[in-house]
């Protein structure tokens, strides 16, 4: 993690989440703990999709690290915007 991120707002680490660390990454920005980007289909984020013994298909972001990284904040912001 790139020191100017360290206590900012586009970044927070919650070292004492039960769930920590939930992808195997040294530094993990926890402010996207559940992807704001999950329902979308032009996610640019390491995903797969998976088939369900019915047939449907769901993503698997297990593992995507693209949000927990810092420097996709602005990225993010910009996505979100776009609805």
């Amino acid at each position: 993690m790139e020191e100017k991120y360290k206590n900012s707002f586009k970044y927070f680490e919650n070292r004492d989440c039960k769930f920590y660390p939930c992808h195997d990454a040294e530094h993990i920005n926890c402010l996207f703990c559940y992807c704001p980007l999950y329902l979308k289909d032009d996610c640019p984020g390491n995903h797969t999709w998976v088939t369900r013994k019915n047939g449907t298909k769901i993503k698997s972001c297990m593992d995507c690290l693209w949000p927990h990284r810092a420097e996709n904040y602005e990225k993010i912001m910009k996505l979100l915007a776009k609805g």
